[in-house]
């Protein structure tokens, strides 16, 4: 990859990484890499430190927010996207409709069940959705998903805006190790070196010319450094 691909690359995934640390029902971010692994080019690692059993609706407003932060700090530097945020927009989307339509979390529709889901049991996986709903409520749900979307792509937008520094350093930064880890992440996050790290001077980033999420078992100890999650309200 050129330089410029790299760096976009790298402001995707410290959009994910920072939207993703500060708000306080995500789960805390782990690793960031640049370094291809699988089909991604570059994966920001967030896993939660205990078992869950039940997920609220901020929750996974959260989770979306954290989602889209990729586009979002992407058209934050080059005033447009890229392919590389088709996923995050796939499973964002796939939350914000089973809000909707299976856990009941929508205000204007309320607590019911919207469409019945036959699965292939062979395939382990859904074959078609039998609809019990009218083409009327079908325009709602609609309406749902993308003003659920559009709040946490705005969402995600007001916190990297106002971080912008921060996620500008961590990109010299990311650009330079390749991966950073948690506890240098934290100390990047409240603009210190993180400790028994020695983070080499780099060179500012090339000038803009133009306009995923993998789960991994929890073996390090959390947060040594204060913790810059907000408390919910």
């Amino acid at each position: 990859m050129n330089d410029h691909t790299r760096e976009r690359i790298a402001y995707h995934e410290v959009g994910h990484a920072v939207v993703g640390e500060l708000l306080p029902n995500a789960n805390p971010v782990h690793k960031v890499s640049i370094l291809p692994r699988g089909r991604a080019l570059g994966y920001t690692m967030q896993y939660p430190t205990e078992d869950k059993y039940l997920t609220t609706r901020q929750e996974f407003l959260d989770d979306i927010s954290a989602l889209l932060a990729g586009r979002v700090a992407e058209e934050m530097v080059y005033q447009e996207g890229t392919t590389g945020a088709s996923n995050d927009f796939e499973r964002a989307t796939a939350i914000a409709r089973a809000m909707v339509c299976e856990y009941g979390m929508s205000e204007r529709l309320g607590p019911v069940v919207l469409g019945h889901r036959h699965g292939n049991p062979f395939l382990g996986r859904d074959w078609n959705e039998e609809r019990n709903y009218s083409e009327t409520i079908a325009v709602e749900i609609d309406k749902e998903v993308r003003a659920i979307i559009d709040g946490c792509f705005e969402r995600s937008r007001q916190i990297l805006t106002e971080n912008r520094e921060k996620v500008d350093e961590i990109v010299r930064v990311l650009l330079e190790r390749e991966s950073i880890e948690r506890e240098e992440f934290l100390a990047l996050m409240q603009g210190a070196i993180a400790p028994e790290s020695a983070l080499p001077p780099a060179a500012p980033l090339t000038p803009p010319t133009t306009g995923e999420t993998s789960p991994a078992p929890a073996t390090e100890k959390r947060r040594t450094l204060p913790n810059l999650r907000p408390e919910p309200a």
